[in-house]
């Protein structure tokens, strides 16, 4: 009895005849036209791959739409076919079948380059139905298999078998794609089913089964009361179902509602900001810019990162501690604070509390270095802020600079010497208390190139000493310098920054000089200052001379009669003007001294042959050029001129810009560079000289720049520099004169030979007396 009482419930299953269902998702047999995706694909494609035709016999009724490769002849083949999105429905499990036939590599002898007897079979799941193709690389792809023929491969003398191969896989998202990846075989897909399989509804020892392959129920623990009082929940369900007990059945949960958990709960709406928009949610999806974190129950509402802190202020700072504040954002959940900063040193600076995470909202920065500015940056997290798809989280940031730890700074800085590419400055140490505290250890100068905000190029020098020298630098750069002290409370506060701008070598001939440098131009100045004092006695000399000369000629003059004398109205000696016309105001030039006596000296020389002229009883000067005689012609002042535009029409030739052709840059002067290069006249190029008006003048230095060259324009001699004209009507404006093979009297100190010093100081001699010859 014992033993038939065993083996009854196996008789029971047994007698109970059980069936399956198939509920079909895809079936190609049954479809016109597949147009699936393919790759390659077109006419760019390296291979002809998956080809869609026709699969027909007549005598079995078969015609069916199918894919075939055979890219055997082809190298690196890489063929990819994808099935159209396929809705898993209420499946857990989801079967694939394919009927397909491979050809037989020997059919291929001498012709196959890459042939293959298989291929490969893979899915991805995915949460919605897309029109773009899943990605086709094969880490995005799980395998199923490789799928090789059977009976089904064939030869040229055996008869076409076909293989049908069945797969199936689990699947938990809302849908799948299929894909067919082949690599050089020659394949035909005649035929693919997808399905899932469901049961009916049957009854077995008192255990009830419903219909569907999502319904798995499972036995609830030995629990005789249980039992006995709820005879009728004798399974829970899976997640994403609830059970309907008044009518024994395992619903879907409705759009709206989820069920996380296996058992015979009912489903629940999903928490705020997120949503079920389908049946069957096992967890609701977060809102757009909503996230739950993977450790947050699924019944926990969803939650965005905050938002950044809110009032950043400065509550103290001194020369190494900062103290910030702030008040917490206006999106708050479980919020933690993380500072960040942009110029602190990792080791030294020390936050209270920690930098990383903390829940304070104040921070205490320590070890930070004396009248340095430091942009802190304070960011609000929580546990969904590493989900964010932002690039750009927020934070609240606010720069402060520490104090400095010696009250005063650094004062009398200047430059006293500059070279091509060096700089020399000294400065006075700054007056300091008694304290021990407050004794000067060291000085930092800091340089660096104009421009330069940050400071990513400047370059320093420490140094006990009040001076320093900067080596190194680029040429006609300017440079910023500073200097600060260092005490044992730190360090000081910056001078401010002075400017200063490098020389330039460069060669004439063969021959290097160096173009500007304070030390340069002092030798320069030593070795031209005393060839200029001769030449200002001498012609001091010459000037008293013809001005006794002139004296005792003017005395003849008085006892002539007035027509034998110059057309000029003398009387006792004094020249009247006729103030109906103003003479000529005075003017000087903006250059320095040497620069203002030569010009003046070469004035003077010009006029010898004049007589000179003395202004009484009025605050003008009088033309230095008079039209005496007929070989002289009148000097006139392009001051004044209301329009240095008219000045220089009058006294300069115009000359176009496609005449001139720039080669080298030689100098540079206070409008701009002086450069060497070409004049095309009548077909022939002149060496000239250029001289440029740089670029974003003032309309004052534009005006002196004209002026320069009407006056250079009223000279024509073998000694002096001659003008060969302007150019005006186009940027940038430029002088044009003869090119002086050697160079400008500030190089002359760089003359190597004694002999070229005489000749060359000669000849400026002679230009300076050109009248006296």
């Amino acid at each position: 009895m014992g033993l038939i009482s065993r083996i009854l419930p196996f008789l029971a299953i047994a007698a109970t005849n059980v069936s399956s269902e198939q509920v079909i998702l895809l079936d190609t047999t049954g479809e016109a036209s597949l147009e699936w995706t393919r790759f390659p694909y077109g006419p760019q494609a390296s291979t002809p791959g998956w080809v869609e035709e026709s699969f027909t016999n007549f005598q079995k009724g078969i015609n069916w739409r199918s894919y075939v490769v055979c890219d055997v002849a082809y190298n690196n083949v890489n063929n990819w076919l994808w099935t159209p999105f396929i809705d898993r429905g209420v499946a857990n499990r989801i079967y694939i079948e394919i009927k397909f036939t491979i050809r037989d590599c020997s059919l291929f002898p001498g012709n196959a380059l890459s042939c293959k007897e298989t291929f490969s079979l893979l899915y991805y799941e995915f949460d919605a139905a897309t029109r773009e193709p899943p990605p086709w690389e094969t880490d995005s792809y799980k395998l199923i298999g490789r799928i090789a023929a059977g009976d089904g491969r064939f030869n040229a003398n055996s008869e076409v078998n076909i293989n049908v191969e069945v797969k199936s896989i689990p699947v938990t998202k809302k849908g799948v794609y299929f894909a067919f990846r082949d690599q050089g075989a020659c394949i035909s897909l005649l035929a693919i089913k997808v399905y899932y399989i469901t049961c009916p509804e049957v009854t077995i020892n008192l255990l009830h089964h419903l219909p569907g392959s999502h319904h798995k129920f499972r036995p609830l623990p030995s629990d005789p009361d249980r039992e006995r009082s709820h005879p009728h929940r004798a399974s829970y369900g899976e997640a994403g179902f609830e059970p309907d007990f008044e009518k024994q059945t395992c619903n879907v949960c409705p759009p709206g509602k989820f069920k996380s958990e296996v058992g015979d709960n009912l489903c629940q709406p999903c928490p705020e900001h997120s949503k079920a928009p389908n049946s069957g949610f096992s967890e609701c999806t977060c809102d757009n810019d909503y996230y739950r974190a993977p450790s947050d129950p699924k019944n926990m509402s969803c939650t965005q990162p905050p938002s950044a802190p809110q009032n950043l202020s400065l509550n103290f700072v001194d020369q190494s501690t900062v103290m910030l504040s702030w008040t917490p954002p206006d999106r708050l959940g479980d919020t933690v604070y993380r500072i960040k900063c942009d110029a602190c040193t990792a080791g030294i600076v020390q936050y209270t509390p920690n930098a990383e995470i903390f829940n304070d909202t104040k921070v205490t920065i320590t070890g930070l270095n004396a009248v340095t500015a430091y942009r802190f940056q304070v960011f609000a997290e929580n546990g969904v802020s590493h989900l964010s798809t932002r690039t750009n989280p927020e934070y609240a940031d606010l720069t402060v600079t520490t104090e400095a730890s010696i009250v005063s700074s650094i004062t009398n800085v200047r430059i006293t010497s500059v070279k091509s590419s060096e700089i020399t400055l000294i400065w006075e140490a700054p007056v300091v208390d008694g304290d021990v505290e407050n004794e000067i250890e060291t000085y930092e100068v800091r340089c660096f190139p104009r421009g330069d905000m940050d400071y990513s190029n400047s370059s320093s020098i420490l140094t006990k000493d009040l001076t320093a020298t900067f080596t190194g630098l680029m040429q006609r750069t300017e440079y910023g310098l500073q200097v600060r002290a260092k005490s044992k409370r730190g360090w000081g506060a910056y001078s401010p920054v002075i400017f200063k701008t490098t020389g330039q070598v460069f060669k004439t001939g063969n021959k290097e000089l160096s173009y500007v440098g304070d030390d340069d131009g002092f030798r320069l100045q030593l070795v031209a200052g005393g060839i200029v004092a001769i030449v200002v006695v001498i012609a001091a000399a010459i000037v008293l001379t013809v001005v006794f000369l002139k004296s005792r000629s003017n005395d003849e003059c008085n006892k002539k009669q007035p027509s034998d004398c110059d057309t000029l109205e003398y009387r006792n000696g004094e020249v009247h003007h006729n103030l109906d016309n103003p003479p000529i105001v005075a003017t000087h030039t903006n250059g320095n001294n040497f620069r203002f006596m030569s010009w003046l000296l070469c004035i003077i020389l010009i006029n010898l042959d004049n007589p000179p002229i003395v202004a009484t009883h009025t605050n003008v000067t009088t033309p230095l050029f008079t039209g005496i005689g007929g070989s002289s012609r009148t000097y006139i002042d392009p001051h004044t001129y209301e329009d240095p535009n008219q000045a220089v029409r009058e006294f300069a030739r115009e000359i176009d810009a496609g005449c001139i052709t720039i080669e080298a840059i030689i100098g540079g002067g206070e409008f701009g560079d002086v450069c060497k290069g070409k004049l095309k006249m009548n077909g022939i190029d002149i060496d000239v000289a250029i001289k440029t008006l740089k670029a974003g003048s003032l309309e004052k230095s534009r005006n002196d720049f004209l002026t320069e060259a009407s006056i250079m324009g009223q000279f024509e001699h073998p000694n002096v520099i001659f003008l060969q004209g302007v150019v005006t009507k186009s940027n940038p404006v430029m002088i044009i004169t003869e090119y002086m093979e050697n160079g400008s009297l500030e190089g002359g100190d760089q003359i190597e030979s004694s002999h070229d010093h005489h000749r060359i100081y000669g000849e400026w001699v002679f230009g300076y007396v050109f009248k006296g010859e």
